[in-house]
């Protein structure tokens, strides 16, 4: 092969490559992640620097991959063919053929194999890679992309000028990359990490109670008024001390004979017994503290902001009458987005739910309704909040060993009942359904 073929040939390789170069560029940073290359630069990756810069230009760096794309496949095409059809019609006329089916087999082989390599070596094989090694890819062109960029920007910015014009033209109006994700697009995002492997299914969890927890107020979370522990003004340090080692809690609300719809505030047991040791001789009324008030329709985020705003760890909340409806705590807003909370004074209660066998669960009567359909698919459309309301509404003096019948022929089934209130339902799940997930 003399050395002009040569050259030509090298020419033709080199052409190949600033095609696969740009393509690779091109998919690269449409797919990176920029908030992994933010991740590098904080990490003084310096080729994640240059990678930033083209991102936050990413019209005109896709504009520069498509500018040399086209060069590239333009030179490939008329140096490329003409150097390999002589080369092969050389090969040809060995065959003892007519000159005129030499010259267009010459020409036949040439573009299939001009348009093989342009295809699979130049835009398959780097659009796969860059695709699968956005990462990589994108810190490895980055640099270069930049600086091609800067040199033919004259040229580029003319070229999308021009095409924003003849957009207009068809009356579509061009606007700036919308590069936020909506909430159900982030969703979707973190459901496909989850199946890919990139999170677990706590982290998966974590993230959709954090974006429900906007929807969720503070009757979803709060201790109902029943469950309430409280204290008396009238209490002697002994009747209080008996409470507190009975439940364990630091907090108690402090109410006016014994009603709770009266509730003067909250004592802190410790600050209490530590004053007693000390034989502060200070009266009781001293130690109470201001309760922070809420609705049972005030969002969760505006209850944590209240108690924030207040230095405390807990507000009463109240009902539309001006009653009390239950105690919202800021452990009881937190299990909302990291599930139940449970420490050493926890060990003797009951989860809200528990698996006792196959399709077959305890429920607590306080689990919400939006719960049962969002871990078994169970919609009760009937307009009570929990279990246990459900099952009041359906019969009010309603006693254990009593079946009720859910939608999809699911079954609850009362098991402990404290005067008319539900304490635990079991829930049986029909054996033609595929129960879904516990979300813990």
């Amino acid at each position: 092969m003399d050395s002009p073929m040569l050259l030509s040939l090298l020419v033709v390789a080199l052409l190949i490559f600033l095609t696969a170069f740009f393509v690779a560029a091109e998919f690269s940073i449409v797919k990176v992640r920029g908030a992994r290359l933010d991740q590098l630069v904080l990490e003084g990756n310096k080729k994640a620097v240059s990678a930033k810069k083209v991102i936050e230009n990413i019209d005109d760096s896709l504009s520069a991959s498509q500018f040399g794309i086209t060069l590239s496949a333009l030179g490939l095409g008329w140096i490329g063919a003409d150097q390999i059809e002589t080369y092969i019609h050389t090969l040809v006329e060995q065959l003892n053929i007519s000159p005129s089916l030499v010259t267009f087999l010459s020409f036949l082989i040439a573009f299939l194999l001009i348009a093989f390599v342009h295809v699979v070596i130049g835009e398959l094989v780097p659009k796969t890679l860059a695709v699968h090694e956005a990462e990589k890819l994108t810190l490895l062109v980055a640099r270069p992309l930049y600086v091609f960029t800067k040199i033919f920007y004259p040229f580029i910015r003319a070229l999308n000028s021009m095409a924003r014009i003849t957009l207009r033209l068809f009356g579509v109006q061009t606007t700036a990359q919308e590069t936020a994700h909506s909430e159900e697009e982030l969703k979707i995002i973190m459901t496909e990490s989850f199946r890919s492997g990139e999170i677990n299914e706590n982290e998966l969890a974590y993230v959709q109670n954090i974006f429900s927890f906007d929807e969720r107020i503070a009757k979803d979370a709060m201790v109902p008024r029943m469950n309430m522990v409280t204290i008396d003004e009238e209490d002697t340090i002994e009747e209080i001390i008996a409470v507190v080692e009975e439940h364990q809690y630091t907090r108690y609300p402090v109410t006016r004979d014994g009603d709770r719809d009266d509730v003067l505030g909250f004592v802190n047991a410790k600050q209490l017994f530590t004053a007693q040791l000390s034989k502060n001789d200070a009266p009781f009324e001293s130690f109470i503290h201001q309760l922070p008030l809420v609705t049972e329709f005030t969002p969760l985020q505006e209850a944590m902001v209240k108690m924030q705003n207040a230095q405390t760890m807990m507000c009463l909340v109240i009902d539309e009458y001006g009653g009390t409806a239950g105690l919202l705590t800021i452990e009881d807003i937190l299990e909302e987005i990291v599930g139940e909370i449970r420490d050493e004074f926890d060990r003797d209660e009951q989860a809200e739910i528990t698996e006792v066998a196959p399709k077959h669960y305890r429920l607590s009567g306080l689990v919400l309704t939006q719960e049962l359909e969002e871990r078994f698919g169970i919609e009760i459309e009937d307009d009570v909040d929990t279990v246990g309301g459900f099952v009041l509404s359906q019969k009010a003096n309603a006693r254990t060993g009593e079946r009720f019948l859910l939608p999809g022929d699911h079954e609850l089934i009362v098991s402990e009942v404290d005067n008319h209130r539900i304490v635990f339902v079991d829930l049986i799940l029909a054996s033609h359904e595929e129960e879904e997930p516990l979300s813990e």
